[in-house]
């Protein structure tokens, strides 16, 4: 049987959220990714890792309704970029949780691509807890599952949207869809940024939103003519081997 419950019928449906599946919510985002990569990496690459851990997990898990649109208010300069603004975003992504809530499922995991919705996925979970304290909601990123990976590769000082690892995963996962031939390095130092960008990327300081315009004229952080598919192996494997064990221990409590 399908673990897409799109492909499902409501009788077997009915049979996941009686059996205690978990289900899992791939979000994303719908904004530019500079020259070399499509508008839905962010989507493409969490419905990847969402099958891959469904593929793990096939009699736990079913992979609910995709949100393919995230807040990107900070892309908006770049043609073709579309937002929602967060309490929306919020509001469809609980709509969800709320309707498959209703027909039974009580865990949910949300497997998220575009780091612009962390915020609102934490204001979901603290909203649900007050709410509905019988749902369980986990989310999580991805490229930082696998920051370890990603500090063994060659990355630029400056790296990270549409950089090495991003369209290193890419290159894993939808190779197609990689513009090998428009693939260029945007900012990779600190010194390219005005100071009030170069702030914003300071680790370890507190968070400074920008624009993307304002920290690379294409949009691009890092080089991506650096990443190779290998990599994208790697960052992926170590993301679903981290996810797939917090589902079990999940499913043991």
């Amino acid at each position: 049987m399908s673990r897409h419950l799109a492909e499902m019928t409501t009788f077997e449906a009915g049979e996941s959220a009686a059996a205690g599946d978990i289900v899992i919510l791939p979000v994303g985002a719908f904004e530019q990714h500079g020259p070399g990569l499509p508008m839905a990496t962010d989507q493409i690459r969490a419905e990847a890792v969402a099958g891959l851990v469904a593929d793990r997990l096939a009699d736990h898990v079913v992979i609910g309704p995709a949100l393919p649109v995230g807040v990107s208010p900070h892309h908006s300069a770049f043609a073709g970029t579309v937002t929602l603004p967060p309490a929306l975003f919020t509001a469809v992504l609980r709509a969800y949780v709320d309707s498959l809530a209703t027909a039974g499922w009580r865990r949910f995991l949300v497997v998220n691509g575009h780091g612009g919705n962390n915020a609102a996925l934490g204001t979901l979970a603290q909203g649900l807890l007050h709410e509905q304290p019988d749902v369980e909601l986990a989310w999580t990123p991805l490229t930082s599952l696998a920051s370890d990976v990603v500090a063994s590769m060659k990355v630029d000082e400056v790296h990270g949207h549409c950089g090495e690892a991003e369209t290193a995963q890419m290159l894993h996962v939808a190779p197609h869809l990689v513009r090998h031939d428009r693939l260029i390095a945007g900012t990779t130092k600190l010194a390219q940024l005005d100071p009030l960008a170069r702030l914003s990327r300071h680790p370890g300081h507190p968070t400074l939103a920008v624009r993307y315009d304002r920290l690379s004229p294409i949009g691009v952080l890092g080089d991506p003519t650096r990443a190779s598919p290998e990599d994208g192996r790697r960052i992926v494997e170590a993301i679903v081997d981290r996810i797939t064990a917090f589902v079990e221990e999940w499913l043991d409590t």
